[in-house]
């Protein structure tokens, strides 16, 4: 997957430098919100070709893409963005965290 071009004052990754913590705006700033989206939007054969996206196209490590893709599932902003995966990922989430609680003893 190639990156797209970064929106219109939104800067782009600069190359070499470590990637901020997941919840620094900055992060927002320098990936974008449709870029973090559309890797949650898309399909792969393994989580290992996910997680290989995730490090190459975004810079960040697989975890901190997983937290910042949670933050954003309860952003206005990114409903702006992408609604239909952002409530398709809202209802995985939540069913999840259903059976998780229902596994309790």
């Amino acid at each position: 997957m190639t990156t797209p071009e970064p929106e219109p004052g939104e800067p782009s990754p600069a190359a070499g430098e470590p990637a901020p913590a997941p919840f620094e705006p900055s992060v927002l700033q320098t990936i974008g919100i449709r870029w973090v989206l559309a890797v949650a939007a898309r399909s792969f054969p393994t989580p290992s070709a996910r997680d290989r996206v995730i490090r190459e196209d975004l810079g960040i490590s697989p975890t901190a893409y997983s937290q910042l893709l949670n933050a954003l599932l309860d952003s206005v902003n990114s409903l702006k963005v992408d609604p239909v995966t952002v409530y398709r990922l809202r209802r995985l989430r939540d069913s999840r965290r259903t059976a998780r609680e229902g596994e309790a003893p």
